[in-house]
């Protein structure tokens, strides 16, 4: 399990990121017109994984705009934005930000992707949001880099993600 803080008290989640060189563990996800969405889908791009609690926090949002604006600069690259927020809540705040260059997708229905990456929260008050944390994976989907933010509130290292990709 992991220890991370939410405004310096500590938390934890059910378990640790998988290990950089693995192969990235497959999922399925709603994708926000309510489609099943599974890691083999993405075969042959790179992928970033952009994991986060909820849409609706200043963080979370900013971390989609950011990805998103960065996406638009990279090749054969998909950028995933994943918590467990309604398809729709995921929907409506990309439609309103005017976000094209990411893809939304929601573990709402069965939580396997937060217990498979092992990012679910084990205690605390976001009990059983996913833990903050960027994956990138190669195009046949060995992980090249993992961040679990270390404190929830904090943005992930965008800089250190996307050179992983180079």
């Amino acid at each position: 399990m992991s220890n991370i803080t939410l405004g310096g008290n500590p938390i934890e989640t059910i378990g640790e990121l998988p290990k950089v060189g693995n192969k990235a563990p497959n999922f399925t996800l709603t994708a926000t017109d309510l489609s099943a969405k599974s890691l083999s889908d993405y075969s042959g791009s790179r992928v970033v994984l952009n994991i986060f609690p909820s849409i609706d926090t200043g963080t979370c949002a900013q971390s989609v705009r950011t990805f998103n604006e960065k996406a638009s600069e990279l090749e054969n690259t998909k950028v995933l934005c994943i918590s467990k927020d309604l398809p729709f809540a995921l929907a409506r705040f990309c439609g309103a930000e005017g976000l094209e260059n990411v893809e939304s997708l929601s573990d709402f229905k069965t939580g396997d992707f937060g217990k498979d990456y092992g990012i679910t929260f084990k205690t605390g008050p976001l009990v059983p949001l996913l833990s903050r944390c960027i994956v990138v994976l190669d195009t046949d989907g060995t992980i090249l880099h993992t961040e679990q933010v270390a404190e929830i509130k904090d943005e992930p290292n965008y800089e250190t993600a996307l050179a992983s990709l180079a």
